[in-house]
């Protein structure tokens, strides 16, 4: 059963969710959340990872983690259809004149979104592109803190597009705008069609609410303007996350603001298992640590910043723990390998025993002795004189050719126009420069043993020209070839009786 752990670090508090995963369902086996303390992020990831496993923080099989939405830039691009089969090479040129990033120190990866309305002129593509630097700093401190690498390393919001699979308000046309409320600062995403098609970072939290609710209301609206401005249609629906998805009045003032519905993520449809009553009620809080767990099993609806030089390598640890797994794979491939050969071995030893019992009663049917050997049946053939010889002959067309090029000198101009093989029989029109280059070929021809009866049967003048055209036949029999009737009973004459000089008697 693999288990995957999301981790959401955020400036003032982590969040870790632990998800297992079977053939037929996806369970919620922890939740667990830690303000900052004075030992700082590390300290902090570690707690809560330790705890969220039982005290076993590598007892898992995959760890994902995000950077902040505000050091990534996100780009969505129209590029031609015709450049699809080499996106990577193509965002690569694009991006470097829209990003405030150098890209040989970036990293980016990119989603191809689903075509809208009926062009078909181009494909839209959603980039993100972040700093080698930050990807790697977030990926060292869940190194430092649980001693193991993340698997993904995903962008601000993004790992909420996961839930669509397990929340169906999320999976309508839309759009949707997912708002995860922080602290200090608040991610938005939008989601179109079961797809995140737009993100944006907020500089306002629910740090300084009410007092800043105005400044976080106009973000919110902003965002919103600048997505529809990009040609996107009126979201339907707002729905809360994060830390801030509790703060008290804050659907009713969000929506009158925004002029929208606005109401808490609904729980994932996910099995809670075990978790405290607590916790589940608690579940949009960590929505963003479920996504990021569910982005390490099956078909992820995020980007990726593992790219490149950051791109995860399984080690030896890892390898190692699989080996009871593998080890296990193997017994049960070597056993169905024995297991398929026996059959086979037993299936052909039957059709053996039946072969050979058809063999024996044919045998004694037509040659009178019952057998199973084929080389006996050979030889009792063989003595009876009914063996048949091979119906092939000893020289064909192609040895035709062989020898024509064989008997034909390099010096001589030749050139032939037609080869027809019948049977035995072969007629050769070609051109030679003179009727005696003919006669040459003729003769080395007759020399061949496997040439017979061959003989010039027409010679003309090229019309126009001052070579010669002629048509030449043989028949093509080796001496194995002619069979010697057998000599019937009584065939062989007596010497005639030769009379007497005298004529008497």
């Amino acid at each position: 059963m693999p288990t995957w752990v999301g981790i959401d670090v955020g400036t003032s508090a982590v969040k870790v969710a632990v998800v297992r995963s079977t053939y037929r369902k996806t369970a919620l086996s922890a939740l667990v959340a830690a303000e900052v303390g004075e030992g700082g992020l590390a300290e902090t990831v570690r707690a809560c990872v330790s705890a969220a496993l039982g005290g076993k923080t590598g007892a898992n099989d995959g760890v994902a983690t995000a950077i902040e939405g505000s050091r990534v830039a996100l780009r969505t691009l129209t590029l031609p259809a015709s450049a699809q089969k080499q996106l990577g090479d193509v965002l690569a040129f694009e991006l470097e004149a829209q990003v405030p990033i150098e890209l040989a120190e970036a990293v980016f990866d990119y989603r191809v979104l689903q075509p809208r309305g009926e062009r078909g002129d181009g494909v839209d593509v959603l980039a993100a592109v972040a700093r080698i630097d930050d990807v790697r700093a977030r990926i060292e401190l869940v190194k430092s803190a649980i001693a193991q690498e993340p698997e993904r390393v995903a962008v601000g919001a993004f790992p909420l597009a996961n839930l669509v699979a397990h929340v169906p308000a999320l999976a309508v046309e839309g759009p949707i705008v997912l708002l995860d409320l922080g602290t200090k600062s608040s991610e938005v995403l939008i989601v179109r069609g079961g797809e995140a098609v737009f993100g944006r970072t907020l500089s306002f939290g629910t740090q300084g609410l009410p007092a800043s609710a105005p400044k976080l209301a106009r973000e919110i609206r902003v965002t919103i303007a600048s997505y529809r401005a990009a040609g996107g249609v009126p979201p339907t629906h707002v729905y809360l996350c994060g830390g801030g998805a509790f703060v008290s009045s804050a659907e009713g003032y969000l929506s009158s603001e925004l002029e929208l519905p606005v109401e808490a993520l609904p729980a994932p449809a996910i099995d809670v298992g075990t978790l405290h009553p607590d916790r589940v009620r608690e579940l949009p809080r960590y929505a963003k640590a479920i996504g990021l767990a569910l982005d390490l099993g099956g078909r992820s609806l995020g980007v990726n910043m593992r790219k490149g030089p950051l791109a995860y390598e399984r080690g030896f640890a890892w390898v190692r723990e699989k080996v009871p797994l593998l080890a296990g794979l193997a017994a049960v491939i070597l056993v169905s390998f024995a297991f398929a050969s026996w059959a086979k071995m037993y299936a052909l030893s039957k059709e053996r025993a039946t072969l050979q019992s058809a063999l024996a009663t044919v045998t004694k049917d037509v040659l009178g002795e019952e057998t199973t050997s084929a080389a006996r049946v050979e030889e009792i053939l063989a003595a009876q004189g009914t063996v048949d010889e091979d119906p092939m002959p000893h020289a064909d067309a192609f040895d035709v050719m062989v020898k024509l090029s064989e008997d034909i000198p390099q010096s001589m101009k030749h050139d032939i126009e037609e080869l027809d093989v019948q049977k035995s029989h072969v007629v050769i029109h070609g051109i030679v420069g003179t009727i005696a280059d003919a006669q040459s070929i003729l003769t080395s021809l007759k020399s061949e043993r496997c040439v017979q009866d061959a003989k010039i049967t027409r010679m003309n003048q090229v019309v126009g020209g001052e070579r010669q055209k002629y048509v030449m036949e043989f028949d093509m029999k080796c001496p194995e070839d002619i069979k010697t009737p057998p000599k019937k009973k009584g065939d062989t004459a007596a010497p005639s009786a030769t009379p007497s000089a005298s004529g008497g008697k």
